[in-house]
């Protein structure tokens, strides 16, 4: 997508502002999830965080297919499915190290503020999510940078939390 055209057209202001709230709403799976799991089943994080972005792009592949664009299912989905995690797995094993690598020193750094814990906001829960956030980040601009730009526009070389 070029910035002129989601200024000019309306069609694709459109398919941007959609594409936005489908990252968005990906995030929150993502986030949620990767929560859920550690609370709530004890799952270790490097390994929650697996799952949660793979949650996450399966929530953003559906969406995208079914609301963003929907012309793509005209399309055979076998190969874009094929096409999509690829590059997520790629995502995958970029955001994993950089996860890993954060937690511990977010964790740290948060033991050190002296009003934690409040409620449920532990020190290792903003570490996790810290470190989660940065992971994410990181990816979302990796995968921005490296597609294609007439691949960059059909949505599913994009992933914000993946």
């Amino acid at each position: 997508m070029k910035i002129k055209s989601i200024l000019n057209d309306p069609l694709e202001r459109e398919r941007f502002l959609k594409f936005s709230a489908v990252g968005a709403f990906g995030a929150l799976v993502d986030f949620g999830t990767f929560h859920l799991l550690m609370s709530l089943l004890g799952i270790l994080p490097v390994l929650s965080q697996v799952f949660s972005f793979t949650a996450a792009i399966i929530s953003n592949f559906i969406w995208n297919r079914f609301w963003t664009y929907p012309d793509s299912r005209s399309k055979p989905i076998t190969h874009q499915l094929v096409t999509f995690f690829a590059v997520n797995i790629v995502g995958l094993g970029i955001r994993t190290p950089i996860f890993a690598g954060l937690e511990e020193p977010f964790r740290r750094l948060f033991l050190q503020v002296p009003f934690l814990p409040i409620g449920f906001v532990t020190a290792d829960r903003l570490g996790y999510t810290f470190a989660l956030g940065v992971a994410v980040v990181v990816v979302m601009f990796s995968n921005l940078r490296s597609a294609p730009p007439s691949r960059a526009d059909k949505a599913f070389f994009c992933q914000t939390s993946a």
